[in-house]
């Protein structure tokens, strides 16, 4: 597999100003990188949704490490948040991380921007959800709601008894050897467009980082993706489906999951597109990722044409539909 051939021939990336992608195969990586903004591999962007699959690997090595089931209630390891409480009772951790919670979908982005940037912010944003109570049982349907992981980004906090960006840096981000990726810009931040509007780097609020905060380089991505394969008991907790036959797609705990064994999904913010896809039985990680806002159709193709002599699978579709 050439990969600066395989980028050169999606025709809808030559004018987006910066593109990295890279690829491991059994620890053996490929990165490409093109644009005339000047990037590589360990340039950060970005990565939105994609967070999520942080947010979901540091709270299972968190809660296995402690002994805790993922089938414990999300209330008894919030228990603060009991006086407000509408939601189902036996809620478990599982399911938000699988997004099958049946949570009411009623704490949009303003509104948990307008809690503010203190340490307390997260917890009242996830004392919001739960007070909006269920609109059906929990693990009856999936549905992609980022106030899943503001509950899930609370529990890792309160399980290390700290901040959840904090908590997700000491259980992960360090561990792992992740120095690229965080919630702070830095000289290696690269600023995206719409269009052709180049767009101011900016904070990203506090309250909604667990599920969608987090720059991160295409270098630090694929050392996740590795990361993930060499602990196989942890990737087949989270590769393993929590959804039923009738839903929407098949979803692990932060992954969507392909027929024959991929993981995807992909992350949006204005400026920003992201992409990523594991492939375990062939110990294959690809990651794409892109500084403007229409890339990502050409990233989810760029994508499967890497995994596809793989699985004999086309899932450019499906990488780009993802609900991120």
């Amino acid at each position: 597999m050439n990969l600066q051939e395989l980028m050169a021939a999606q025709t809808s990336l030559r004018d987006v100003p910066a593109v990295v992608a890279g690829s491991s195969l059994a620890g053996a990586r490929t990165t490409a990188a093109r644009g005339p903004v000047a990037v590589t591999a360990e340039s950060c962007f970005r990565i939105a949704s994609l967070t999520k699959v942080f947010t979901s690997a540091a709270l299972v090595r968190t809660l296995r490490d402690k002994g805790v089931p993922l089938g414990t209630s999300v209330l008894e390891l919030l228990p603060g948040l009991g006086p407000d409480w509408r939601a189902d009772g036996s809620l478990t951790v599982e399911q938000i991380l699988g997004q099958v919670s049946g949570l009411r979908e009623s704490v949009d982005a303003a509104t948990a921007e307008a809690l503010g940037e203190g340490d307390g912010a997260l917890l009242e944003a996830a004392r919001l959800v739960v007070r909006a109570g269920n609109e059906r049982e929990p693990g009856e349907r999936w549905s992609y709601y980022n106030g899943n992981y503001f509950l899930a980004g609370s529990v890792l906090a309160a399980l290390n008894g700290t901040t959840f960006e904090s908590a997700l840096r000491g259980n992960l981000l360090d561990p792992w050897g992740l120095a690229r990726t965080g919630f702070d810009t830095s000289a290696a931040s690269v600023t995206g467009w719409n269009g052709t509007t180049e767009l101011p780097l900016s904070g990203y609020p506090r309250t909604r980082r667990p599920s969608g905060g987090l720059w991160s380089s295409v270098s630090d991505l694929l050392a996740v993706g590795e990361g993930l394969l060499a602990d196989r008991a942890l990737l087949e907790e989270i590769g393993r489906p929590r959804t039923r036959s009738d839903d929407p797609m098949t979803y692990g705990l932060g992954w969507a999951l392909g027929r024959s064994g991929q993981m995807y999904l992909n992350g949006r913010l204005p400026g920003y597109r992201a992409a990523m896809v594991l492939v375990p039985d062939r110990d294959h990680v690809s990651v794409a990722l892109a500084g403007q806002g229409t890339a990502l159709p050409a990233l989810a193709r760029l994508l499967s044409d890497m995994q596809q002599p793989l699985t004999g699978d086309d899932i450019a579709e499906a990488v780009d539909d993802f609900a991120a």
